[in-house]
């Protein structure tokens, strides 16, 4: 019998680090897009938690490329200045065009809170901002709470690192792996 439970725990564990490899592969797929590709669209949301993310949204929303921007994860008592100071000097931006998400604490409620916000200005599509690192699951979890059709254009940006530091990368595939069991 111990032997049984001994070559059970094994193959789990077996198993597990197989997946943990899977995860850690595709966390590091996603390369920078934000510098070499031009998006357009009707609404872009913003993943708090990381350099330059809001930065991208704000010029997307300036050079008129979405209409409008969801900051999502944004702390209860902040306004659009506290995260981005340089809004005055955007002098074509209209802060009524920028909806701040205060409810959301992870990225599967990001991806809730964004969809009730985006049915309610009737986008048609939408860009999803954040690091490369984070790309991954974030489409993920944005796939399987979107509408199956409903387009989902990825946009990476340079996270707080130009090349990731591989303890990010473990800890987000370790994620990664987490939220595959029950968001996607």
């Amino acid at each position: 019998m111990g032997s049984f439970i001994f070559l059970f725990v094994f193959l789990a564990v077996l198993l597990l680090a197989a997946f943990f490899m899977k995860e850690l592969q595709n966390v590091q797929s996603y390369k920078v897009n934000s510098w070499s590709e031009n998006h357009h669209g009707d609404c872009a949301v913003v993943l708090t938690g990381g350099a330059g993310r809001i930065k991208e949204g704000i010029d997307l929303l300036s050079t008129r490329a979405v209409q409008k921007l969801i900051i999502s994860g944004v702390f209860k008592h902040t306004d659009l200045r506290d995260l981005f100071s340089e809004v005055p000097y955007y002098g074509s931006l209209r802060e009524e065009d920028i909806l701040l998400d205060k409810f959301s604490k992870t990225t599967f409620s990001n991806a809730l809170e964004t969809m009730t916000l985006v049915e309610g200005l009737h986008c048609r599509d939408l860009i999803l901002i954040t690091s490369q690192v984070h790309m991954y699951r974030a489409y993920k979890t944005f796939k399987s709470v979107f509408p199956k059709n409903f387009p989902i254009i990825q946009r990476t940006v340079v996270g707080s690192d130009f090349t990731p530091k591989k303890l990010d990368i473990m800890e987000e595939a370790a994620k990664s792996l987490f939220y595959s069991m029950w968001a996607y």
